[in-house]
């Protein structure tokens, strides 16, 4: 299998997952760049994994069902375009000849799901390969436009309890401006400063910065590490009424929606 990272729009990325003739793409927000690669390398696009409802992730759902007779798999509590196989937590969506797991992570919206698959043989290696949307960023999480503090916790920890080699394929290039916030909340992490000194390398390259590990994440990641002393601290620095897991977490939150 061979994992691409499509950009579209400002800072999207359209994760095409082929096998050299047949391809699946997740949150195709723009069909145009996908139908190019697909011509490109002559495949044929057979099944459309969808996160969540937001149109820079579906706005191109139905131009590639039309033209590849794709199948379609998503939410089934959020409006995807139909028709489309509606999924649970605790469903599966088989797809390019794998077997996802579908988990249930609301809070970025109401019925966000992820795609996640235990064993995926990327180019040689056989790694866990996460499709997670906007619920996890590398250094970061999504905003909550639906859901509450409590339900980002939850869905961000389920992440976290996958392995730690899991292939997280986030769906923004947000790497480097949520690893400035990231140490402006734990400014003595040395794994921290070492990813953005990483990072930064990768983006003056043209390369992106995922995906992602699950491992990495929970070095650096101030959203996965609200448990941590050091996120406590600060947190209650910016809100003093931060005092459990909750309202931690809840304070980190509000401070990234402020931070320049």
């Amino acid at each position: 299998m061979y994992l691409i990272p499509i950009p579209a729009f400002a800072d999207n990325y359209l994760w095409l997952l082929h096998d050299g003739k047949r391809a699946l793409v997740v949150d195709p927000g723009d069909a145009e760049p996908v139908i190019r690669f697909l011509v490109q390398h002559a495949l044929q696009l057979e099944s459309i994994l969808v996160t969540h409802h937001h149109a820079d992730h579906t706005g191109g759902v139905d131009a590639l069902r039309q033209t590849f007779n794709a199948k379609v798999f998503g939410p089934a509590t959020e409006r995807i375009p139909q028709p489309f196989t509606p999924l649970r937590s605790g469903d599966t969506a088989h797809a390019l000849g794998m077997n996802f797991q579908v988990l249930d992570v609301p809070g970025h919206t109401a019925g966000h799901i992820a795609f996640y698959a235990p064993a995926c043989k990327i180019e040689g290696a056989s790694k866990p390969l996460l499709f997670c949307g906007d619920t996890l960023f590398s250094g970061g999480c999504g905003r909550l436009f639906e859901g509450t503090s409590t339900q980002m916790l939850a869905s961000l920890e389920k992440l976290a309890a996958l392995p730690g080699n899991t292939m997280v394929c986030c769906a923004h290039e947000y790497t480097l401006s949520n690893l400035r916030f990231a140490l402006a909340v734990e400014p003595d992490n040395a794994d921290l400063a070492a990813y953005q000194a990483r990072c930064t390398s990768l983006r003056e390259a043209g390369v992106p910065t995922l995906p992602t590990s699950i491992a990495q994440e929970l070095l650096i990641n101030p959203f996965l590490r609200t448990r941590q002393a050091t996120i406590m601290a600060a947190a209650r620095r910016f809100d003093a009424s931060a005092h459990d897991d909750s309202s931690v977490f809840a304070a980190i939150r509000q401070w990234k929606n402020k931070f320049q």
